[in-house]
């Protein structure tokens, strides 16, 4: 509930995750079938990089403000292009755009049949939400917590589709509820597309997660991470993240391994840098 998206938007982790996000949606597009997009952590939906908040930090000139700096060649150039039209980069240090946050990117990516279901808690938060999304049939906006949300809107009528789970991860005991909430929906849902976000600074508590779906008997999952480094002026900053996706889409683990490295390279802030692909489970 304390947690704002406003103080760390565009950053390198909203850059990691959104590339990949838009990756999974295009080739969920690719059938003509309707489907269905679920949100657990919505936030505002659209950033302002010229905010206060965003001025704090600047967090966002060392992630959608480095892409200029990092001119793509092919295959990367029209693996980003997606994404990189619609939050409208290159950046202007001097005047940044809005950046949109995941409910805009879906929205603006999926189609007349498909669904959105966003959950947000936060109430003011909720009524950025509602503000930059617009009128929109498309889209259900519910001031609900992401865990119930898991429960109550899966599985959906599309039977197809993808769940985004990006908590702010501010209690100590999420990763285990995240386990045991990813337990349930998956046995309401199978076959969905389920993209869990969460930062790289307790590897033993990822394990927990990660240890507890596999023992659940849940298959196909594929892990991704990304780690920037640490900058000498930056000790508490966030240096790397992670995405578990289980039941990802056919070409997302070849289309990471061409990306991370990308950005791993465009996106390093100092000593430790790296990136991964794996397979947690098959």
């Amino acid at each position: 509930m304390n947690y704002r998206h406003a103080y760390h938007a565009g950053n390198f982790a909203d850059v990691f995750k959104h590339v990949l996000l838009v990756r999974m949606l295009l080739y969920l597009k690719r059938k003509d079938s309707p489907l269905h997009y679920l949100e657990t952590h919505a936030g505002a939906g659209m950033y302002d990089l010229a905010s206060d908040p965003a001025l704090k930090t600047n967090e966002w000139r060392n992630g959608i403000g480095r892409l200029a700096a990092c001119p793509p060649k092919p295959p990367i150039v029209s693996l980003l292009q997606p994404y990189l039209e619609m939050v409208g980069a290159p950046y202007p240090t001097d005047q940044p755009a809005p950046y949109p946050g995941s409910p805009i990117l879906a929205q603006r990516l999926l189609r007349t049949q498909d669904r959105l279901t966003l959950c947000e808690l936060h109430p003011l938060d909720v009524l950025s939400l509602k503000a930059s999304l617009g009128r929109d049939r498309r889209v259900n906006t519910i001031a609900i917590d992401g865990y119930t949300a898991l429960k109550a809107y899966l599985p959906p009528k599309e039977r197809r589709g993808l769940v985004l789970i990006d908590p702010p991860f501010e209690k100590p005991e999420e990763f285990m509820q995240l386990r045991d909430r990813l337990r349930i929906a998956h046995r309401k849902w199978s076959t969905g597309v389920y993209a869990i976000w969460y930062p790289l600074t307790d590897r033993q508590q990822a394990a927990v997660l990660v240890d507890g779906l596999v023992a659940a008997g849940i298959r196909q999952i594929l892990g991704l991470s990304l780690q920037v480094g640490r900058a000498q002026t930056a000790a508490a900053a966030l240096t790397g993240c992670g995405m578990i996706v289980i039941n990802p889409p056919f070409s997302l683990e070849r289309e990471a391994r061409t990306l991370l490295p990308f950005l791993c390279d465009c996106l390093m802030q100092g000593n430790g840098q790296g990136w991964s692909v794996e397979w947690l489970a098959a």
